[in-house]
């Protein structure tokens, strides 16, 4: 049964026909740059039998046969004489880079993202894997079956026995060096027995320089569950046992033991000689994470886009040779190539950061759904506050849903306390922390507590603003606000990353009393170790957490007790567990709440609930401060409540007026171009084009908005317009886009970007 009703969905794919009075074999090729393809190529006769869909190759290309890699997609036979088609150069893999199933998942999000089969295979397969990152040709020597023969070996040389010998007992193939090494001898009786066919050499690409993750030497002990986890998990093993697709959806508040569920959920798919992956929303999360699997599985492999190009590769191959049996990583783990799926888990199922920013703009969740349905194995989405979405789908019978209405050992959820910023705000020469937060945190510190402080803004100020003109020092290529940092005394756009030095004067008048406005968390932390000289700080944001294992270091002596205030944006909102944070203060509540985006409300309610889930987490209760100008928001009341049902009851009620998500399907056009005039123009033919195909097809109930100027109208250079589209179903949109996506041409230089199922709407 198809999981998402009324929704696009993959059906069965054909298999490749082939034509029984045809003559030529061929292979159908992708490229990952325009033209597209697929192509007919010849398979040269040297290629017979070893070409496989799945695999890279060398082809000519165009009148002048310039030499491009593309991928094969399908193999055929073909009328045509060999003459009429160009032969395939040479294939770059020994093996498929995806097979079965990923094959299928790679043309499904070709056709439901509306994005070329080739630019599908670079998103699924890593760069590293692609570029082979970490390797070298090298020589590798084995014994050969004469070896075998004692009567003959006995007859050698002792020393070149002695190194046959020590080549058997390795039972792997060994670098001349390591046999060198091991047999404690010279190149002399290594060749000499290589000349006499004792021993052969085969040259091979070989993967080194990886990062090896070392499994610990003891294993945790799994604690007894409580008996709302154990109705939970109940459910999971019957969906295991089933050996059918079911998505699961786990609400369960923060604190109530989500992971232990998925841990034990794991054993049970790895005693049926499956793997299991498990997505996280953060790179900050992934370690943690994978400390906490390790402890409990032994080795885990690892996927995120921190990794370098070599880490990624040797993951990439440990994963697919089954040597591990539980994945972990953030959105493009959802590709892990294992061989015998059996469990596919999201974590904080809700977060935005599973959605894709680039081609093709999938959706984790979106994606890991269908490999499951594919794979027919479950699905458990995990959440303290699901996406309206889930939810929804959920309350239709299309999910099943396990609550955790509990926290472990019944500990009470933290008490939250809205501070009123209009009548408690503080002294703006002092900052940003009202009297009652810093009171709390006082008293925090002397109980020997720790304390997280969330502020969903990077930099030192928002904005720089001259007070004599008003002249705001923007970013030349996007017409927005730059933000001052105050390490390196300089001014940064975060949407394009053009930097200056901060301007001492006014750019315009010159006048020298220059102001920098708005708050981040440069500022905050300032203010912080100022007013309590005598407490560790420290900060993550995409700033602080460059350099490799940042994360890490930073989250461990936050564990230890190291650092006593922890301070930073929404990476540190969700999914940490630590039991000695008894304070958790949300510095501004409504840095989102206000943005043009239906979504608003709901992320906003999502952030604050997750950031006051990180306290009362061990033996001592909690405390959350929430500072904002608008105390009586929806979203803020209820959050500040834990009524996660309560919010999604009124907010559905909201969404079911418009038709938005999750009662009709969306979609952006967003077209961009350096020209005003040009890009605008096309736009407006866009919008047209919709239109008329629009009624063509007789898809009267798709809503055409725009196009129009977004939020963000000029962005790294590019002028920007924006169409929306609202449905009743997916399926009628991809008709729709996928017809105007084939008669488009946009101008030279004017680029068009069809987002399906969009989270930003900036």
């Amino acid at each position: 049964m198809d999981p998402r009703q009324g929704e696009l969905f993959p059906q069965d794919l054909p298999e490749w026909e082939l034509d029984a009075a045809s003559s030529t074999p061929a292979a159908l090729i992708v490229f990952s740059e325009a033209p597209w393809g697929p192509f007919h190529y010849r398979i040269p006769d040297e290629l017979s039998g070893t070409l496989a869909i799945g695999m890279r190759v060398k082809v000519p290309l165009g009148k002048g046969n310039r030499e491009l890699v593309g991928y094969c997609v399908g193999l055929e036979v073909v009328s045509q004489p060999p003459s009429r088609l160009k032969p395939i150069l040479e294939t770059i893999d020994l093996q498929p880079l995806c097979t079965g199933n990923v094959l299928k998942l790679i043309q499904w999000m070709s056709r439901y993202y509306i994005v070329p089969l080739g630019q599908v295979f670079e998103a699924v397969i890593p760069a590293g894997v692609r570029t082979m990152a970490g390797t070298r040709m090298r020589t590798l020597l084995s014994p050969a079956n004469i070896a075998a023969d004692e009567t003959l070996v006995a007859k050698l040389p002792t020393k070149q026995r002695h190194v046959l010998q020590q080549l058997i007992l390795a039972a792997e193939p060994l670098s001349n060096e390591q046999l060198q090494k091991l047999a404690n001898c010279s190149a002399g009786p290594i060749q000499a027995l290589r000349e006499n066919g004792y021993i052969e050499a085969k040259t091979e690409r070989v993967l080194e320089g990886a990062e090896r993750f070392n499994a610990p030497q003891t294993r945790v002990t799994p604690p007894a569950l409580t008996a709302d986890q154990r109705l939970a998990l109940g459910t999971i093993r019957k969906a295991l046992d089933s050996s059918e697709h079911q998505t699961i959806l786990l609400h369960g508040i923060t604190g109530s033991g989500k992971t232990e569920i998925y841990m034990q959920a794991i054993e049970q798919t790895i005693s049926f000689g499956r793997q299991s992956i498990v997505l996280v929303p953060e790179i900050a999360l992934t370690p943690q994470t994978r400390t906490r699997f390790q402890e409990r599985f032994g080795q885990v492999a690892v996927m995120h886009s921190h990794m370098s190009g070599p880490e990624r590769h040797y993951q990439w191959r440990r994963i697919s040779d089954g040597e591990a049996k539980v994945v972990v990583g953030a959105r493009s783990a959802v590709f892990a190539p294992v061989p015998q799926p059996g469990l596919i888990i999201l974590d904080e199922e809700h977060e935005t950061s599973f959605k894709q920013d680039s081609v093709p703009r999938y959706h984790a969740r979106d994606v890991a759904l269908h490999r499951a349905f594919i794979e027919q194995i479950p699905l458990v989405l995990g959440s303290a506050t699901p996406s309206l979405e889930s939810y929804r789908r959920a309350l239709t019978g299309q999910y099943k849903i396990v609550s955790l209405p509990r926290r472990i050992h019944n500990r009470p959820l933290p008490h939250v306390t809205t501070i009123d910023l209009r009548s408690n705000r503080s002294d703006p020469n002092r900052g940003s922390i009202s009297q009652p937060l810093y009171q709390a945190i006082h008293e925090t510190l002397r109980d020997d507590g720790q304390i997280i402080l969330l502020l969903n803004r990077r930099g030192f100020a928002t904005a720089i603003q001259c007070p004599a003109c008003g002249h705001v020092v923007a970013c030349p290529d996007c017409d927005l606000p730059l933000t001052h940092h105050h390490e390196g005394s300089k001014a940064v756009c975060h949407y394009c990353d053009y930097t200056i030095p901060t301007p001492p004067v006014c750019p315009i008048c010159k006048f020298a009393g220059i102001r920098y406005t708005g708050l981040g968390t440069q500022k905050l932390e300032m203010e912080v170790k100022q007013r309590f000289p005598m407490a560790t700080v420290a900060r993550m944001d995409s700033d602080t957490m460059r350099k490799p294992g940042s994360h890490e270091r930073t989250l461990s002596e936050f564990r230890s007790g190291k650092i006593r205030i922890l301070m930073g944006t929404q990476m540190i909102a969700k999914g940490l567990d630590f039991p000695n944070v008894l304070l958790v203060g949300v510095i501004n509540a409504d840095t989102a709440l206000h943005f043009p985006d239906f979504r608003a409300a709901e992320r906003t309610f999502q952030l604050v609930t997750q950031v006051a889930g990180r306290t009362g987490r061990g033996s001592k209760a909690g405390r959350v401060l929430v500072q904002t100008f608008t105390p009586d928001h929806l979203a803020i009341q209820l959050a500040s409540q834990h009524d996660f049902l309560g919010f999604a009851a009124q907010e559905l009620a909201n969404r079911e007026k418009f038709g938005y998500p999750p009662y009709g399907s969306m979609a952006r056009i967003i077209i961009r171009g350096p020209e005003l005039v040009t890009t605008e123009a096309f736009a407006d033919s866009v919008g047209n084009l919709l239109k008329r195909i629009r009624d063509q097809q007789s898809e009267t109930q798709i809503r055409i908005l725009g196009p129009a100027p977004p939020p963000f109208s000029r962005l790294r250079g590019n002028f920007r317009f924006h169409i929306m589209l609202v449905a009743d179903t997916a399926a009628s949109l991809n008709r729709l886009l996928t017809r105007v996506d084939a008669e488009l041409k946009p101008p030279k230089e004017v680029l068009y970007v069809i987002d399906i199922d969009p989270i930003d709407m900036l």
